[in-house]
């Protein structure tokens, strides 16, 4: 217990604390000044004003663990002079821990900022994410653990290369790293994957796996930007909650049937988990409509960002996510290259088969994008093709320009800083 000392003229008084143990092993006496502690700390301002038992008493006791006593006496010593001595990361997550025990805002403040100046490394972010819920919850350490999570998130941002490293991580690590928006992965498909291999590795019962899939690592699926195929998965998967899943896949579901315009609207309303936002996908998402009358059919919808346009230059190239017809694998490629016949670089837009045995597929196939004024979509380029797997084909200069110009800030392909592309795939009988 602590309990308020009477002042003396020079506003002092002592005051004795010991462990708190069932036989008290040490007992030392400091001097302090009620009215400094008061002024930094709700905690013994409450003690000093209400803590009394007798107007006369001049002693108060804290009773503490062995292994707070150097966290306190810099506690103490920070009340007094602003400052700290120790300079290693553990002593001070121990003072901080004392100033959240005891209310000093100021010193956690302290702390943090001399923790977040110190190296990072992945167990030291780890160190400060696994905080009692308390102080990660205080706003004095929140620019700390903020720190921490863009620590984990740049340090594996590459999924795919560190996914041993990744799979290690405990709860908190994964779900700093999965809330990046720069998160290099093939797609929102490969997330999901990793996720599930995560849970089963670290939660082997399924009653357990569910709850942790639940309450905090689903939510960090953006489950609208992963294929509808795999969306089908989701939903006969055990290691989610059956409504849970059926509710994830039906928001899906919705946002993909949305105009882009309302698409971008809730992506930008949503500021929690980001679930409508895209990451730095190797493989760009699309929006797929299919039909199987009068002919197997789809219309593929791939739109590009002006800054992945201007990042192909001089020789990039980048690919959808895969579609399906017939039962095999498409992709659509935008490329930077070269025209064969005028020696300058261009968009070429191609499309392409996925590797899988010697089936052949003859598709007739065109492709179409947005132009201003209009903002309608206009057919560039039409083609048959037999399909066989691994070939593709389209064409290498689709707007008919130089790239210069499809890139000029008054190009009419950029609608909002938007390349909107649309292939139509149809499969007539021979």
């Amino acid at each position: 217990m602590l309990s308020s000392p009477a002042a003396d003229d020079c506003g002092h008084g002592s005051s004795s604390w010991s462990m708190d143990c069932s036989t008290i092993v040490k007992v030392r006496t400091i001097h302090i000044s009620s009215a400094i502690l008061a002024a930094k700390s709700p905690f013994f301002y409450k003690l000093f004003s209400n803590g009394m038992r007798e107007s006369e008493q001049r002693d108060v006791t804290l009773r503490i663990s062995a292994s707070e006593e150097a966290a306190l006496m810099e506690l103490l010593n920070f009340m007094y002079s602003a400052t700290v001595t120790t300079n290693t990361a553990s002593a001070l997550l121990d003072v901080l821990m004392a100033a959240d025990k005891f209310e000093v805002a100021s010193c956690m403040r302290h702390c943090s900022r001399l923790l977040r100046n110190l190296p990072m490394t992945p167990e030291s972010a780890l160190l400060y994410l696994e905080l009692p819920s308390s102080v990660l919850m205080a706003d004095a350490v929140q620019p700390l653990t903020d720190a921490a999570k863009q620590y984990l998130a740049k340090q594996f941002k590459d999924i795919t290369k560190f996914q041993d490293d990744v799979m290690a991580l405990p709860l908190a690590g994964v779900e700093a790293v999965l809330s990046s928006d720069e998160l290099q992965v093939a797609s929102e498909d490969a997330v999901y994957d990793f996720v599930l291999k995560w849970a089963r590795a670290h939660y082997p019962k399924m009653e357990e796996r569910r709850e942790i899939l639940g309450s905090r690592l689903g939510r960090l699926i953006r489950f609208p930007n992963m294929s509808s195929r795999k969306l089908k998965k989701v939903l006969t998967c055990n290691d989610f909650d059956h409504e849970l899943a059926s509710k994830v896949v039906l928001d899906a579901l919705f946002f993909k049937a949305e105009t882009p315009h309302r698409q971008r609207s809730l992506a930008a309303e949503e500021t929690s988990h980001k679930r409508f936002s895209e990451r730095a996908y190797k493989y760009r998402p699309v929006k797929v409509v299919e039909f199987n009358m009068p002919h197997q059919q789809c219309i593929v919808f791939l739109d590009l960002k002006r800054g992945e346009c201007a990042g192909l230059f001089p020789s990039g190239r980048v690919y959808s996510q895969a579609f399906h017809l017939g039962g095999q694998g498409f992709f659509l490629s935008a490329h930077c290259n070269m025209d064969q016949h005028s020696a300058f670089h261009c968009f070429g837009l191609f499309l392409g088969m996925q590797e899988k045995g010697s089936v052949s597929f003859a598709v007739e196939y065109e492709f179409a994008t947005r132009s201003k004024p209009l903002c309608d979509f206009a057919v560039k380029y039409k083609g048959n093709y037999t399909f066989t797997g691994g070939k593709a084909v389209g064409y290498r200069n689709l707007f008919q320009t130089p790239w210069s110009s499809f890139m000029a800030e008054d190009s009419p392909y950029f609608i909002r800083d938007t390349l909107h592309l649309r292939a139509e795939l149809t499969i007539k009988p021979q």
